[in-house]
This record gives structure tokens, sequence and C-alpha cells, in this order.
């Protein structure tokens, strides 16, 4: 049987062998590249972040079994695995000059390339795979980027070649995060730098400066003539300060290089106020005429004038239920839960007379290895991870990060005073601090100044005691989705219309008790449910204003008009589909877990409103980017499939903002787009009506019809340019009776605003938009109208006296569970329909359009002036608008008994005789409306 191929480097491997591994595993997929025993501490504290985006397996992880090849990469000498015997093969793929031949029977990758050197041997790699035209990921490329810049000294050794500079180039060109390199290269250091570094060492003091541990290391040495760099590196090394500063008096100058290793000390400000230069986290500065003494006084002091206080474990962790393994349960139970909550592991709890106590930690990866053993059956502490690694919430994210190197664990429990986990936080909550995931130039906006122009004083006032009554209590509240993207999209303005903005509040704790809170302190009244764990505080008992005195007295600008009349407050929960289409089951948890239940990224971002993190902006799922690229994205490939009307929420969302849906997005809901058939038809109305309620709902429907998406719906929906037509036709017919002054901006219909506002809302409701006067529409809905722009074309033409519905109108009402009023819309529009024929003949009397037109409501006959491109409909039916639907006969029932004729049908008869005569001029208004009535009953009576 054939054996497999493993890729092998030597040990305390550097970022060259990391990243000669990888490329060779890009090279030849099939073969395993095994991690050596040692690695250098930098190579592993990057795999600490990054090592489930690679595929490399360690030592004691490899499969049994014969290992026919073994590829060496960056050595010649090795550490064998099992597997390997006197009949394996070698592969060599190395850089280095040889001294000695290979052994017989080992092959050199590089005899059929013909001669060729570089600085660094990923560098041969990494040119096959740009001949091939490989694709990578940007952490694919940053590593392999990190085996050229830590071999090359950064390109500046002069052993780099051209062709090392070219490979980087197009790593870089491939999306390689300089940033990310910054952080983890350092380089050798020479005699004279080791001599420089042991001084400084010997000399250095620490400053804690808020709450920083800064090092400042002093050393006088005027015949020193390396560059500074290697020697505070290595001191940065072996101390791990969070900021240093090396100062060195070298004769003619004292010359400071800085580093820092955190944000709260951006020592690029500092050493420009020391009359230098740099960026946050690496400076230098050259002084002339001071001595060591003043320039540390200078350094002491500018620290304490701009050093802060840096992010926490507090600002990243997720709070709230944690989920835990007890140690006896089954793997296979675990791996459930796994794949219920989407988690990467779980820590693993003991429980015993003393209570519980943290013993482990269970990943998906050691899930995976056991189930594909079959054994699944073997409790969860066979195959954890041991350990009780916890940190408290005020831990600095960089002590957080040494805990993650030490342990391994991706997953650290955070704990309170007495020990009790009230939250979690893992490696990508540090890498999105980090901003790893992001475009390195991106600026978090200031979210807090944006709150403080949008919001009148009233309402930032309430938000922020909001805050302060869930702190008090140990929890957190934010600001999430809709209000969130518009703010940052610049949609929302400072006109006071925030007031009437839904703001939905997610609380990480109890959402009720928070309501309550709030209701003993300001009044008001609380509407719960305490099975979803939400709350409506509603602030107006009596009118509008607040019943707190304390909100009522805030001063500034706005007045007690501008605040909401309630506000929603929902605990912070996660949900899971047990099958796709059906609703979710829903469970309490993390703020993190709330906003990863929604629909696309652009919909997780979230604000704190707590004091001490007000305005800090939440983005755990890369919202932020995909707003200022304009992608609609999903957070996972089955999202669509978990619930298919997020389809019809992607278009409406790429066509309201003019963004796009990302590629791979698009691919996933195409997959998914079949499912809709098993969605319930009230699902797919209601997603419908608020594409009709969008300022432009044509291009909504017209994105569905080119993607194939509307007859999915039902077979025989389908929209075209005249469609697009007679929509933007309804709204100048809506809008010009209008006065400028009150009309709508384009874009600002919002449905998830104006859901919760009832069938009133002044979002799409037509009554509210004053209508033409020739058609009052008795509040027949805008998404009602927009629905018979659709379907006018597709309903058949009515025949004979049947009032009853079309096999169409039909299926749609079922498949969509239709309204009453919007089915009789249909079979009224189909009746009009059958009626053109009568409204385009060029001798058609006025009585007879009249009686087409009275039998439809007023709807119907605006639809139809839009819908029927002719002039001589439109001047009919402004006719019948403005004339002939006012002209009614004079006589009625009791003058008709006058004349001798007894009450019964042919009352109505004669009467719409009479009626008909009038619209066609046969006779004029008075007199001779009765002589026309004696003449019919007479002829009748003689008849008789």
């Amino acid at each position: 049987m054939r054996g497999r191929t493993v890729i092998l480097t030597h040990e305390n491997a550097d970022f060259d062998a990391l990243a000669s591994l990888l490329g060779a595993a890009l090279l030849y997929p099939q073969a395993l590249p095994v991690l050596p025993w040692k690695l250098k501490r930098n190579v592993q504290a990057f795999l600490s972040l990054y090592r489930n985006q690679f595929p490399f397996i360690e030592p004691r992880h490899l499969p049994r079994g014969r290992v026919e090849l073994a590829m060496l990469v960056d050595t010649r000498k090795f550490n064998s695995v099992k597997g390997m015997d006197g009949s394996t093969r070698h592969l060599v793929i190395d850089h280095h000059t040889a001294t000695e031949p290979l052994p017989s029977g080992w092959e050199d990758w590089q005899e059929s390339l013909g001669p060729h050197t570089s600085g660094a041997n990923a560098t041969l790699l990494i040119e096959r795979l740009m001949h091939q035209n490989t694709g990578l990921s940007p952490i694919q490329a940053t590593l392999l980027a990190l085996g050229i810049y830590e071999d090359t000294g950064s390109l500046l050794y002069p052993s780099t070649t051209h062709r090392d500079i070219r490979c980087a180039a197009w790593l870089v060109e491939q999306g390689a995060r300089l940033d990310v390199m910054r952080r983890f290269l350092h380089f050798p250091p020479t005699a004279a730098q080791q001599e420089l570094t042991k001084l400084l060492g010997e000399q250095a003091e620490n400053l804690n400066v808020a709450g920083q541990n800064v090092l400042l290391a002093f050393a006088n040495a005027p015949d020193y003539e390396d560059e500074l760099s290697g020697p505070t590196h290595r001191l940065n090394e072996l101390f791990n300060p969070d900021a240093l500063f090396v100062v060195v008096n070298l004769s003619d100058h004292v010359q400071v290089v800085a580093r820092s290793n955190t944000d709260a000390v951006n020592v690029g400000q500092i050493a420009e106020l020391l009359g230098g230069g740099g960026h946050k986290r690496a400076a230098a500065a050259l002084l002339q005429g001071a001595t060591l003494n003043e320039v540390r006084e200078r350094i002491a002091s500018l620290l304490e004038e701009h050093a802060h206080t840096p992010a926490n474990v507090a600002h990243i962790m997720s709070r709230g239920r944690i989920h835990t393994l007890d140690d006896e349960m089954t793997v296979a139970e675990a791996m459930e839960l796994m794949q219920r909550y989407g988690h990467e592991g779980f820590p693993v709890l003991e429980r015993g007379d003393g209570g519980a106590r943290l013993v482990g930690i269970l990943t998906r990866r050691e899930a995976d290895r056991t189930l594909s053993h079959r054994l699944g059956s073997l409790p969860v502490h066979k195959v954890m991870r041991e350990g009780d690694y916890t940190v408290r919430a005020d831990v600095t994210v960089s002590a957080l990060h040494r805990i993650m190197i030490e342990s391994g664990w991706g997953q650290i429990p955070v704990v309170d005073g007495a020990g009790e986990m009230i939250g979690i936080v893992t490696r990508t909550d540090l890498l999105k601090l980090w901003g790893e995931d992001a475009e390195a130039a991106t600026q978090i906006p200031d979210v807090s100044r944006e709150l403080e122009r949008i919001l009148t004083d009233r309402q930032h006032r309430l938000l922020w005691i909001v805050g302060e009554t869930a702190a008090e209590s140990g929890n957190a509240v934010y600001v999430v989705g809709g209000f969130v993207r518009d703010l940052l999209l610049g949609r929302l303005d400072s006109d006071g219309r925030t007031g009437s903005v839904d703001m939905d509040l997610v609380v990480e704790g109890d959402a009720i008790d928070l309501a309550e809170r709030m209701q003993s302190r300001y009044g008001g009244r609380i509407v719960t449910h305490a099975r979803f764990g939400t709350a409506k505080w509603i602030l107006d008992e009596s009118g509008h204003p607040l019943t707190s005195p304390e909100l009522l007295a805030t001063g500034g600008n706005g007045d007690r008009h501008d605040l909401p009349d309630h506000l929603d407050f929902v605990t912070a929960r996660t949900e899971f589909y047990t099958e796709p289409t059906v609703l979710p089951t829903v469970e309490q948890g993390s703020i993190k877990l709330d906003l990863h239940r929604r629909d696309f990224t652009i919909n997780t971002l979230a604000v704190a409103l707590t004091p001490d993190r007000w305005g800090d902006l939440l983005d755990f799922y890369g919202g932020l980017t995909d707003l200022r690229t304009g992608k609609v994205r999903v957070l996972h490939s089955l999202s669509f499939v978990d619930d298919p009307t997020r389809i019809l929420r992607a278009v409406r969302y790429e066509q309201r903002f003019d963004f796009r849906i990302e590629s791979r997005t698009q691919e996933h809901l195409l997959d998914a787009a079949p499912l809709l058939e098993r969605v319930t038809g009230a699902r797919i109305r209601q997603e419908l009506d608020r594409i009709f309620l969008e300022a432009r709902p044509e291009v909504v429907v017209l994105r569905l019809e080119e993607l194939g998406i509307l007859k999915q719906i039902h077979p025989e929906l389908r929209a075209g340019t005249a469609y697009a037509k007679r929509s933007a036709s309804l709204r100048r017919r809506l809008e010009e009776s209008i006065p400028a002054e009150v009309r709508p901006e384009a874009g600002r219909v919002d449905y998830d605003t104006a859901k919760s506002q009832g069938p009133s809302s002044a979002a799409g409701r037509t009554e509210r938009r004053g209508l033409p006067d020739q058609f009052p529409l008795d509040g027949t809905p805008i998404e009602r109208l927009y629905w018979g722009l659709l379907i006018y074309d597709l309903l058949p033409i009515a025949s004979g006296s049947s009032d009853g519905p079309s096999q169409l109108e039909k299926e749609l009402s079922k498949r969509l569970r239709l309204r009453g009023r919007t089915q009789r819309l249909m079979r009224q529009l189909r009746t009009a329909k059958a009626g053109v024929p009568q409204l385009t003949a060029r001798k058609q009397r006025p009585s007879t359009i009249v009686a087409l037109l009275d039998r439809a409501q007023p709807a119907v006959l605006l639809l139809l002036s839009v819908l029927e491109d002719s002039p001589l409909v439109r001047e009919r039916l402004r006719c019948y608008a403005q004339t002939w639907r006012h002209i009614h006969t004079s006589v009625d029932g009791s003058d008709l008994r006058q004349l001798g004729l007894k009450p019964g049908p042919e009352y109505g008869r004669i009467l719409r005789r009479l009626r008909e005569a009038l619209l066609d001029g046969e006779i004029e208004a008075g007199a001779a409306e009765l002589e026309l009535a004696k003449s019919i009953i007479g002829n009748k009576l003689a008849a008789a």
C-alpha cells in the first residue's frame, strides 16, 4: 500500500522554517506538514493566535502508517517521525550552502531548477507558488512574508537577493499584513550589541505609568558605533515590558529608541515631543546637549502626561452565561453542544461536594479527533487539555496573551474576585482588538462624538442613565442593529428624528431587572415577557412627557417631545436551528453571541452605553469594514439555510444602501433559494411588504428577478423595466400633492424602524402622504399599491360576469397568505383590466365608463392611471375623478313613489337610467330628470 508524505524542518524552528513548511504544504496538498518539537518564542507566540488557520500537525498527532517520502525544508537535519524507516525517501528543499554531499539516495529539489541562491528558504517555494498563480489568504501570505523578512533582516542583510524582494512584493499584493509581521519579527544581535544589551539591562529601571510597566534603560557608550534596534529588541524580548525606552549617550548626542507593546503608550507621540519621530509602536529621537538624567526626567514627565490606561480583558470578553462541560460528559455530547453554539472550545468542570472547579478545556480539534476514532463515548476528562487557567476582567490584554501562550488555550474563562465565572475571552477577541483581521489603515469612528451630534441632550441623558443603572448591577447594555448601522453610514441627522427611531437595547444580564430598576427610579410602566427575557419600558403614561422630573429638567437642545415613548430591553441571547427554515431555539447568551445570531455583518455592530465604555464600538464580525466597502455579507455559510427569508433581506439591504452582495454570500444565497418554498407564506409576505416600503422598491424587485428569486416565490412572478417605470410613476403621483416642506427624503423609508409603530406608521402609509384628492385611498397601505403594480400584467382578463378569483389569484393568496383586502384589490384590477378596451374605445358614452369604474375602489383607479400607458385612459380617469363620479340624479325613491310606482327593484333601474341620461347629456339636471322618470314609469304602466 502506498505510504504517506510528510514535510519536516529543523528543531528550534524560526519563521523561515515555518514558512517553508507552509509553502511546501501549499505546493503538495497531500503531504502532511509536521511541526518540530521546539519552536522559537516568537514563532510559538504567532501560532498561539493563528494555529487553527494552518494545516500543521504535531508529531504526536501524526496518523499511523508508513512514511514513503520525507520532504526536508530549510534543513538537512531533522528528528524522525513515526512511520519512517530505511525505505523512506528524502527530498531536500534547502537554501543553505552545502558543505557535504547529500546522503546516498536523497534528492535535491533545486537540481531541476538550476543554480539559485536566496536570503530565505521560503523564497524557493514562494517562487513556485507565484509561477502557479496560487491564491493565498492574507494570513498565509503573512507567514510566508515573515519567513523572508526574518531571514533577510527585513530585506537589509547582504544575503538578500532580488528574488526575495520580488517574492515579498508579491506576498504584500496577496494581502500579507506588515503590522502583524512587525509584532513577531526580531533580529540576532552582534557582539557589540550583546555587550550593550547587558549594560542596559543592568542599569534598567521600571516605571509604573497608568498601570503600565515601562522599562527605562540607560547607558554611557561613547565608543558604540552599531545600531540600537538590536539591543532594543533584545531587551524588549528579555523583559517583555509594556513599553521600553533605550537611552544611550553616544558621546556627542543622546540617542533614544523606543518600543511599545500596548496601545496605552504611544512612543511615536513621545518621541516627536523629544524632537524625533516614528509611529505608536516604534520610534526614535536624537537629543543634542542633554544629559542622561535630563532625558530620563523628560521621558518620565511625558509618560505621565500622555500614557493612558490600556484595554483590558473587560473590554473584549463575552459576558453572561458561560457554557461549560461536565468532566464525565461524553465527547459525543460535547460535540453536539459545539455544533449547536458554534464554539471552538468549552471549559470543563469537575463537580464535587465543594462545588464545581475548572479542570481543563475541550476544543473542537480534540473532539473531532476523538470522534474520528469512533471514541465518542469517552468521557470528556479523558481527552481534554488539563489545567485551570483563568483571568480577571481587569487583566491587561498583553497579560492575557502571555497566558494563552503558556496554556495553549484559545478560550480563557474570566472570573470575579470570588472565583466565579463571569465570562470568557478568546483568541478571536484578542485578534479583533489588535485589528489583525481588518485593514491596517482602518480608523475606528468616534461613536461617542457621533452620538453627541445626533442625539438631543435629553435623548443623550436618557441613554446615559440606562447605562449607569445597568453598570450598578454589574451588567452591560448596548444599542445594536439598524440604529448603529445607519449612524455609521451617516443616514441619521441631528433634526430630532432619532426620537422616533426604534433603538434596540441589548443587556448582558437580566433585561427585565434593568427595566424594573428604570421604572422604580424614573416612573413610567413596563410590560415584560419572561419567556423571552424582554421588557418594554413605556415612558409616558399620560400624554407624552416622562414622569421623571430629572429628565424633564435636563437643559440643552430639544424639548420633551424629542424623547421616544418607549425603550425595548432585550436579554442578550444566542440561538440555534434544529433544522433548516424552522424558527430557532433561543437561549440566554453574551453580546457577542447575540450579535452572531443576526443576519448580516453590517447589522452586528453595537455601541456600549455603560459609563466606563460609553460609545465604544463592538465589531466582532467585520461589520465596519463591510460598511466601508459596501458589502452585504452573511456571518456563516448556512445562514440562508437556517432562515431563507434572509435572501430577501440581503437584496433589500443591497439596494437600499447601494451595496453589493459579497460574492461568496451570493453563492450561498443562490444555493439556498429553493428552500424559500418551505418558508411559510406569511413570512414571505412580510418580507415583500418590507421591500415595498423601501424608497425605491422596484430596484429590489428587479434584482430579485435577476437572481431568479421571484420565481422561487411563485413560478409566474416576474418583473421588468415596465414595473420600474410604473413604480416611479406611482411615486410621482403620490408626491405631487405633498407640500415640499413635508415631503420625505428619498431613501428615508425604513421598515425596520417603522414596523414597531403599528399600522399607522408614517413610514409608507398612504393616508399620511396627502394623496391626490381625486383618488382618496381610505388608508390603503403603499405596499398594497406596489403589489398591484407587480401582479397586474400576470392577471388574466376576466370573462363573463364572474367576480370570483382566478386560478393565479388563488395560488398567490394561498402561497403568501394574502389579506382579504389585497385579494379584493387583485380581483378588481383583473376586472378593470378587462374593461380597458371600453376605456380606449374612441366613441364611448360616459355612462359606460362610469358603470365600469364605479365598481373599482379608489386604489384600483389610481393604479389603472399608472398601469395603462394611454392618454385616452388617463383623460377618462381624470374626467371620472373630477366630474363624472360626482354626477347623480336629484330624483330619489320618494319622488318615484309620488309618481305612482310601488317600491321595488324597478327603483334602482330607473335611477340608474336617469344618471346615465345625465352623464351622456341626454337631459339636463332639474325638471328634465323628473319628466324622464314620468315617461319611463308611464311606459311601464302602459305595458303592464
